[in-house]
């Protein structure tokens, strides 16, 4: 196994940082060859590093709260934990970022210091928009890639295009789908379905992106049928976050009829191991955060409500795609891309 240097923001996140240095340390025990760069306060990351060998401290006096507005804070905040942990990666000193921290202030900064790759396009060089990416669990058992979940509201036919197939290169690489089906995010599964956009994104997907499947809808991203979902980041944070919520929901009513007699409450002891297990899968902790694709370094974004288990997941996925060499990968997905 490689060796790898993950910059991890230990001011990332709702919790304590004494939450992010457990799944540090949680991180450091699965993986021998890993070396964690903690980034935040100086005291706490330079007592941090003095307990453990893997562990180097890296000073930011700042900390970009959930408050700030994401722009301004990444110009005017230069010595926060989120800037200088994404400069570690442009500078080479780290080979990935990882924090639970504000996901529009790492977006920013990500994009700022870490760049995204650029294309050729009428001899002019552009940069491509990064794309907030993670993977849901579907009824097949398996993982369904949303791209994008939030990073651009508003894009291009050309942006999408370049989303599906990053997306069905993550597929590939992280998830492990040799041949991903992508679908293209519409109102029906029909081809004439879809707003003039969508209908537009629809033939250059066809002509573009390999394993092109045609249009889906909102319940495709649960229910298997596709390994990727295509679309713009505000339609996707929709679908997201409702799809999130629809899982809170039944997760409630499921509790409330269990609790609600004693027949329930026995059964619910009878079933307390698969529960949990479904918890921790709606969760989104095994996976650990969301990667944002298209730049020229790993940065992966971890839940604001962050755990131990989210954490140590997160250290580890962003080693992984170092190590499978997924940023390269990507910019080979995509045409005109410049090296």
């Amino acid at each position: 196994m490689d060796k790898v240097r993950v910059c991890v923001d230990v001011m990332g996140g709702d919790e304590e940082p004494s939450v992010v240095m457990a799944g540090i340390e949680a991180a450091l025990a699965a993986d021998a060859d890993l070396t964690v760069v903690a980034v935040g306060p100086q005291d706490i990351v330079e007592a941090f590093a003095k307990k453990h060998e893997r562990v180097e401290p890296l000073v930011a006096p700042d900390v970009i709260t959930m408050e700030d507005d994401p722009i301004q804070a990444v110009m005017h905040k230069r010595k926060s934990s989120v800037v200088i942990g994404c400069r570690a990666v442009k500078k080479g000193t780290a080979d990935a970022f990882f924090s639970a921290g504000a996901t529009g202030a790492i977006t920013a900064a990500a994009t700022a210091y870490v760049t995204p790759f650029k294309y050729e396009s009428e001899g002019t060089r552009r940069p491509i928009r990064p794309c907030l990416t993670s993977a849901l669990p579907n009824r097949q058992g398996g993982l369904t890639v949303l791209c994008d979940m939030g990073a651009n509201p508003d894009v291009e036919v050309e942006d999408l295009v370049r989303f599906a197939q990053m997306g069905a290169t993550y597929a590939k690489v992280v998830c492990g789908i040799s041949n991903p089906r992508v679908g293209l995010l519409s109102n029906g599964s029909e081809d004439t379905k879809g707003s003039h956009f969508t209908k537009e994104c629809f033939l250059h997907m066809g002509k573009s992106v390999p394993g092109f499947a045609g249009n889906c809808e909102g319940t495709d991203l649960t229910s298997g049928n596709f390994d990727v979902v295509a679309t713009d980041g505000f339609a996707g944070n929709v679908a997201l976050k409702a799809t999130e919520g629809a899982a809170k929901l039944l997760m409630s009513e499921l509790k409330g009829v269990l609790m609600g007699s004693l027949g329930g409450k026995i059964a619910a002891l009878l079933v307390r191991g698969g529960l949990k297990e479904l918890k921790a899968k709606l969760s989104g902790d095994a996976k650990g955060g969301a990667i944002l694709l298209g730049l020229r370094g790993v940065v992966l974004i971890g839940h604001g409500a962050t755990s131990v288990e989210a954490i140590k997941n997160g250290t580890l996925a962003s080693a992984y795609a170092v190590r499978e060499g997924l940023v390269d990968k990507l910019a080979s997905s995509m045409e005109n891309i410049v090296r």
